[in-house]
């Protein structure tokens, strides 16, 4: 399963049931070299569900593309497992570090391109607009979103940070989607 280490990646899917009728399935990434977050999650309206939730992990390797091959794999096994209609990836923060900026640039890249080469479309949000979707303020914490998340999807039980931080992606796309759809359907 994607939320492990860097083995293989599985090639048989088991998928789960598909979205209720007029809900759409969305995809959220946190990327990170070390470790990707990732969340499904489905929406309808202003109702959401969690679906599932994890990290890539890509730390016991050294090699960057042989990391960059992982993640590519274990995103398209997630793409292929939960099958998302839209997918949604954090912008990335830029640090004081320039090679750590470039290097978390190599795997939002990768997060960016895997969803488009699926044909699913691809959104991005900056850290501070997915904080104020989930909390109600961009100078956020971490702690402080990933007790929103868990209020915000019961059930949700996320074993790292980053997996909650996906989830928030899903969550403030959501949000946005569901704006985007009002103000369409009111003009």
């Amino acid at each position: 399963m994607p939320s492990g280490g860097a083995g293989a990646v599985a090639t048989t899917v088991d998928r789960p049931a598909p979205p209720a009728p007029g809900a759409v399935r969305l995809l959220g990434i946190d990327p990170g070299l070390r470790f990707t977050g990732w969340g499904v999650v489905d929406s309808a309206g202003n109702r959401l569900r969690h679906v599932a939730d994890g990290v890539i992990s890509t730390a016991d390797l050294s090699d960057v593309p042989l990391r960059l091959k992982h993640l590519d794999d274990a995103l398209a096994e997630i793409l292929l497992r939960y099958a998302p209609d839209e997918a949604a990836v954090e912008e990335t923060y830029v640090n004081r570090n320039a090679t750590a900026t470039l290097k978390l640039g190599y795997a939002r890249g990768v997060a960016l391109l895997a969803p488009a080469r699926h044909g699913i479309p691809v959104f991005e949000y900056g850290a501070k607009t997915v904080k104020l979707a989930v909390v109600g303020t961009g100078g956020a914490d971490k702690e402080q979103v990933g007790l929103m998340v868990r209020r915000l999807l019961p059930g949700a039980v996320q074993k790292r940070a980053d997996a909650a931080d996906a989830l928030a992606v899903a969550i403030c796309h959501a949000h946005h989607r569901a704006s985007r759809a009002a103000w369409t359907a009111g003009a």
